[in-house]
């Protein structure tokens, strides 16, 4: 089982979208029995597949072990894909985090669902506090979307240094130029700066997701967005086959 984190400290970066799509080509490319958990408290991983969370709001339960991650999770309309989706019970995760004391809770909760999935796809908040110390600890992988631009840059560095902080031994991080469009001056800069890291385009089938509720690869599979959602999975899968 690995974990995988999709994570950054700067909102609007494609992340949940990034999430949503990668646990679709990891259980339908992969045939690798999945779980996409919502950690953000917006909940965009479960409207993206269009599952609501049930309406007692227990997803925070889980972490004070009051409530077992099996009476949350969801299915998905994709065979091997469950969702564990987010609610407002999430909202205060980082003072839960405080009040409770476990550095490695995230971490023991992901190690006790291995015996069901093979790859858990954390859609990460974009946060710097206990949830994304807890994040670091528990993740095999850590994906950093990177729209171009100089902000991101510096939003790369600060996601460098939280997972030095937390990790003795720190999971392999993946950039990922996000959102790319390369009729943009600095957007090909970008590219041409950075030419072995994974991209996903700038284009209309990505919006589509939110629209039709379905990833890429499900209604668009020849798009150049499809493409690079399958070159990203298959950098994940190739780091984590030589951690």
């Amino acid at each position: 089982m690995a974990v995988i984190a999709v994570y950054s400290v700067k909102g609007g970066v494609g992340k949940t979208t990034i999430s949503a799509n990668l646990a679709w080509y990891s259980a339908t490319v992969s045939c690798r029995k999945t779980l996409l958990w919502d950690l953000d408290a917006a909940g965009g991983a479960g409207f993206l597949y269009g599952v609501d969370p049930k309406k007692k709001k227990r997803a925070g339960s889980i972490f004070d072990r009051d409530v077992e991650p099996e009476a949350v999770i969801r299915k998905t309309g994709y065979d091997r894909l469950d969702l564990l989706p987010a609610d407002e019970s999430i909202r205060e995760l980082d003072s839960m985090f405080a009040r409770l004391g476990k550095k490695k809770r995230l971490a023991k909760l992901t190690d006790a669902l291995a015996k069901r999935y093979d790859r858990i796809i954390l859609d990460c908040p974009p946060v710097l506090n206990e949830v994304s110390a807890q994040v670091v600890r528990a993740a095999d992988c850590v994906i950093v979307p990177l729209p171009p631009s100089p902000l991101s840059a510096r939003a790369f560095e600060l996601v460098t240094k939280e997972i030095r902080t937390h990790a003795k031994a720190h999971p392999p991080i993946l950039p990922v130029l996000s959102m790319l469009d390369m009729r943009r001056n600095l957007h090909r800069q970008a590219r041409a700066d950075n030419p072995n890291w994974p991209a996903i385009p700038h284009a209309s089938a990505v919006e589509q997701c939110a629209v039709l509720q379905r990833p890429v690869g499900d209604f668009a599979p020849t798009s150049p967005a499809a493409r690079g959602f399958r070159q990203l999975w298959t950098a994940i899968e190739r780091k984590l086959a030589v951690k």
